[in-house]
């Protein structure tokens, strides 16, 4: 490890510009130097909380002490600011969506390589506990074999903040929301993507989706529903997994869930008909006591390193990026697909022609 911790400076200091600031104060190797803002106001908050504020991006780029540049602005500005930064020779962390085309992470890659300096996105919620959680189960087949997984996020309070609103700089709840969803979910099922199905959500009146709904299905068998809106006064559970022994739930990030498993080998009574609404039914009828066991979910602490430390040791070469590249271009080209699957109304199937090919 370096003897000094690494200078980063934020460029965009928004919520998330200001919510890094925050984080960093807490890690020793790296050391937020200044910011930059297109905004004056912006300017002045990091003033009062202590920061430089940089009079230009420019002298961002130009100022040899900068080690690290942390890109927290509209998405569609990104790489611009993080092409100039890897060719001033700084390693590079970007929020996400890291672009809004693939294609321009592609040329950001390319630069990266070039000029020997890192590139790595903040897809901080691998990190999430109750990620954490459900990649357990998925991992230790917990609950069996998952063939099934829903995730979802849900809200009412619509579209949050100003740009996010608009096409131009990247709006929306597929690339706000979605690339965190989808990253997390790629991020655990390691099979290839067979087909995609999506609707988008415009119930508010913006021009861009204010939620959506896709359907995954992997080459393993398995399936996925991944789900965002802003328009939900009750929502539904945050995770809902099925597998080939049982079920597990969990409502929210207060992590209140539970996991329910099949009681084999046991001789269990048949269930018997109850009344449902105007008819009867045994097989919607709950099973007998001794037919499942009901548990807590397990307890799971995240056994990678965190996010700014794993930065550090891809920059000193002691680790691979927990976040590669690869993945993110994945997850981008998969984004790609749902908004076209959406806009035809289809099943997309046929990858090579959307540029899917890795999915």
């Amino acid at each position: 490890m370096t003897n000094k911790p690494y200078n980063l400076v934020i460029v965009g200091y928004g919520g998330m510009g200001s919510y890094h600031a925050k984080l960093l104060k807490e890690n020793p190797t790296i050391n937020v130097v200044g910011t930059f803002d297109i905004l004056e106001e912006r300017r002045t908050a990091s003033t009062v909380d202590g920061y430089k504020s940089y009079e230009s991006y420019s002298a961002v780029i130009a100022d040899h002490d900068v080690d690290i540049v942390l890109i927290a602005t509209p998405n569609n500005v990104h790489k611009e600011i993080a092409i100039a930064a890897l060719n001033a020779k700084k390693h590079v962390i970007c929020e996400k969506p890291v672009t809004i085309y693939s294609e321009d992470l592609e040329e950001i890659m390319k630069v990266a390589e070039a000029t020997e300096r890192n590139f790595i996105v903040h897809q901080n919620r691998r990190w999430d506990k109750d990620f954490l959680t459900i990649k357990e189960i998925y991992d230790k087949t917990m609950i069996g074999n998952i063939f099934h997984i829903e995730s979802r996020v849900q809200g009412a309070n619509g579209i949050p903040g100003d740009w996010r609103h608009l096409k131009a700089p990247g709006g929306g709840m597929l690339l706000d929301w979605g690339v965190h969803l989808l990253d997390q979910l790629l991020f655990m099922v390691d099979s290839k993507i067979t087909s995609v199905y999506a609707n988008l959500s415009y119930v508010l009146g913006d021009e861009v989706d204010d939620g959506f709904q896709t359907i995954i299905t992997f080459e393993n068998g398995s399936t996925a529903l991944i789900e965002v809106g802003t328009t939900n006064f009750i929502q539904l559970p945050r995770w809902y997994v099925k597998g080939t022994a049982g079920t597990a739930v969990i409502k929210d990030w207060s992590m209140e869930g539970r996991i329910v498993t099949q009681n084999f080998g046991v001789d269990i009574e048949a269930p018997k008909p109850i009344q449902a609404g105007q008819g009867l039914t045994k097989t919607m009828a709950p099973p007998s006591g001794a037919a499942v066991s009901t548990s807590n979910l397990p307890e799971v602490e995240p056994t990678m390193e965190s996010f700014y430390d794993n930065v550090v040791s891809v920059i000193e070469g002691k680790a691979e990026p927990i976040v590669k590249n690869m993945e993110v271009l994945r997850v981008l080209r998969l984004i790609e697909t749902i908004f076209k699957a959406a806009e035809a109304n289809e099943v997309i199937k046929d990858f090579d022609a959307y540029k899917a090919d890795p999915i």
